[in-house]
């Protein structure tokens, strides 16, 4: 917080000294490189494609290509449902020095808004993914959700603080799972939990349906926090409040990717996450104006703006080099420096120059719920395009907790609160000449979860993709529930 600039050019230099002699070290002359103008002009940016053939032969058994340290776990992560699943490289590097850091900061930071916490008198439920074991040259190397990976590595005194057992939070059958999850954590005393919130309100309501008690405070009647993160909190709330009806029941966000631990929610009054700049990572900002240009400019710490959408690049501890890894944020401060998340730079709508993304509707279904007190699920949309008499459209795929009383002014607030929020997307809308009032279409409970079900994409790291600009996944789900 107090040098922000200075730490991050400190940890690019121990980035590319610990590289220099790696096979992309070579390839860039790493040994040359001494400023930061330097490494931008002679490095390329990079997507998971560009750099897929050099992890695919990390994941043969060679070595020393992107990273010095041995590489031998892999954090497979999907983001969304997309069928084609990205294996990230974990060096023990990245999992000391920036996951297991976050970990203990994220404690350390409740501790110190909170200390009168009684965090560790009890235990603490994670909800874990799973991993697969592969032996190349009788060497295993392991590939799973970065939560499996954690697990996996934990040290043997974490055993004694958290629930379930390794068995039970590293199987891979999810239904089964979560039945095992309930039944096993129901006798211990949970004083924090630490999951996404869709599959965590999973096991809650299990774990309710088996004791038959009314709320998870007659389960666990010390649990105060919930350490929450992969999607917006926003639309889940309500559900949390409803199950854990306290007010001193607390949530605290985290941005913790299989690429990295990027924030932590430091303050008790904002949900503005803080950007961790000495975990091991070097960021660069690319303006979400000029994200398709050919060759974007990257702008390092000091010359963000806030306020500004930008697609965030990283360069890590394990390999990753000028990395776009999908997510956009805006600086909400720059002293320090704090972000919130905006969206992905694939999950928007722009089919009529609207550009809708994430950030703009998941606070106009917070409106529409709010007015109509709605309680939403689930959610996905994408465009209706143009037809021979009817223009445009948004199709919003909605499961709801609690329905609507009307769901025709469910869909005017969300329009109108869309339209304050997004000047292109009003523009659009102005008397129906480009774009129709939006499409809601109400789902059965459940619904969403057969989809991922069908897919053999239920828990873990995937989730359902908020915004689509085609019609791919809307379709598919509707089929589904027909």
């Amino acid at each position: 917080m107090k040098y922000p600039v200075e730490v991050q050019d400190e940890w690019l230099k121990k980035l590319i000294y610990q590289a220099k002699n790696t096979e992309w070290g070579k390839k860039y002359n790493y040994e040359s490189i001494n400023t930061v103008e330097e490494f931008k002009r002679r490095v390329p940016v990079n997507s998971y494609e560009t750099m897929k053939p050099y992890i695919d032969r990390l994941r043969k058994g060679e070595q020393n290509i992107l990273w010095g340290s041995e590489i031998k776990w892999f954090a497979k992560s999907s983001g969304t449902t997309a069928g084609k699943s990205k294996y990230i490289p974990v060096s023990i590097e990245s999992l000391e020095e920036c996951h297991y850091k976050g970990g203990k900061d994220m404690l350390s930071i409740y501790c110190n808004n909170y200390p009168d916490t009684y965090l560790f008198d009890g235990r603490g439920l994670a909800m874990g993914g799973s991993h697969n074991i592969t032996e190349i040259n009788n060497e295993n190397y392991y590939d799973g959700d970065l939560s499996a990976i954690i697990v996996q590595n934990l040290p043997y005194w974490a055993e004694f603080i958290r629930v379930p057992k390794r068995s039970v939070a590293l199987m891979d059958e999810w239904e089964s799972k979560i039945e095992k999850m309930a039944t096993s954590t129901i006798s211990h005393s949970v004083t924090n939990i630490l999951g996404v919130p869709s599959w965590t309100l999973l096991l809650l309501r299990r774990i309710l349906e088996i004791t038959g008690k009314n709320n998870i405070l007659e389960v666990w009647p010390d649990l105060e926090v919930f350490f929450h993160g992969g999607v917006n909190f926003s639309p889940y709330r309500k559900q949390f409040e409803e199950l854990i009806p306290s007010n001193q029941m607390h949530y605290m966000e985290t941005y913790n990717a299989s690429e990295g631990f990027f924030g932590l929610q430091d303050q008790t009054n904002s949900q503005d996450l803080l950007l961790m700049l000495d975990y091991g990572i070097y960021y660069e900002f690319i303006p979400m104006n000029q994200f398709e240009d050919e060759n974007p400019e990257t702008l390092s710490l000091e010359d963000v703006v806030s306020d500004t959408n930008y697609a965030m690049v990283i360069s890590t501890n394990a390999g990753l080099w000028r990395y776009i890894i999908g997510d956009t944020v805006k600086f909400t401060s720059l002293n320090p420096y704090r972000i919130k998340i905006t969206g992905r730079t694939v999950n928007f709508i722009n089919a009529v120059g609207e550009e809708v993304i994430i950030d703009n509707a998941e606070n106009a279904l917070s409106v529409a719920c709010q007015k109509s007190k709605a309680i939403i699920n689930e959610y996905t949309a994408a465009p209706v395009y143009f037809k021979k008499n009817e223009n445009a459209a948004h199709e919003w795929l909605i499961e709801f907790e609690k329905e609507p009383d009307n769901i025709d002014y469910f869909c005017e607030t969300f329009d109108n609160a869309l339209k304050s929020l997004n000047s292109d997307y009003e523009a659009k809308r102005y008397h129906n000449m480009v774009l129709r009032k939006p499409i809601i279409r109400v789902l059965p409970k459940g619904a969403f979860y057969i989809w991922l079900k069908s897919k053999k994409k239920l828990g873990g790291q995937h989730k359902v993709p908020r915004l689509s600009n085609n019609r791919k996944y809307v379709d598919e789900i509707l089929q589904s529930v027909n």
